[in-house]
């Protein structure tokens, strides 16, 4: 059954731990954005919003069809793809955020993950997203990870938020919420909380994940 909330892929920083895009980086014989959206596909979602942003010029080449969804909704695998280019990427993700949710329906629900974190296996995914309440997180052993949901009531505030403020963080505007308004779902896969950041750490993952269905 198609779900009413709309995944927000975060893929518009500069990677420089990394020292290439990491969304471009291969995995399985495609890029690594193409396997988090064949990831996505898999689950009730059926509308991605891309955040692009430093190295934007690259995604372009390697993935050109991505030039044409900023303008318009292109079909991929059964989902239905909006890229939006964030001109300030230099603020931060959470400029990159906010460029997106700015394109976003205004009551829709939004799952959030940046492009470093490995979408976690689809039944506990749609737990989370079955999940009611303006956040909900996920949780590994008493860790917060992503993907997080965001409800409108509490993602249309972020709108509003300078960027260029200390506190324009997701993480810092989801501790300061009253606690009766975030939910945490128990997951057992440890993926919400990987980070993606180093050459190791991606070395690390792909020779426990590739090739493995």
């Amino acid at each position: 059954m198609e779900n009413k909330a709309a995944f927000v892929l975060l893929a518009g920083g500069k990677s420089e731990r990394m020292g290439f895009p990491k969304g471009l980086l291969v995995y399985n014989q495609t890029v690594w954005i193409l396997e988090q959206l064949d990831r996505i596909a898999s689950t009730s979602i059926c509308t991605v919003y891309i955040g692009l942003g430093h190295c934007y010029e690259d995604y372009f080449c390697v993935v050109p069809w991505f030039k044409d969804a900023q303008h318009r909704f292109v079909k991929y695998n059964d989902l239905k793809i909006k890229v939006i280019v964030n001109t300030t990427p230099e603020n931060g993700s959470f400029s990159t955020l906010q460029a997106v949710l700015a394109q976003v329906p205004k009551k829709q629900p939004v799952i959030v993950q940046p492009i470093d974190v490995p979408l976690l296996n689809q039944t506990e995914l749609e737990c989370i997203i079955n999940t009611t309440n303006a956040i909900v997180l996920p949780q590994y052993e008493g860790k917060n990870g992503h993907p997080i949901q965001l409800f409108p009531k509490f993602w249309n505030i972020l709108l509003k938020l300078d960027q260029t403020h200390e506190n324009s963080r997701l993480d810092y505007q989801i501790k300061k919420k009253n606690p009766k308004y975030c939910s945490y779902v128990t997951v057992q896969d440890s993926s919400i909380v990987h980070n993606l950041n180093t050459p190791e750490d991606w070395e690390n993952f792909t020779q426990n994940t590739e090739l493995v269905v």
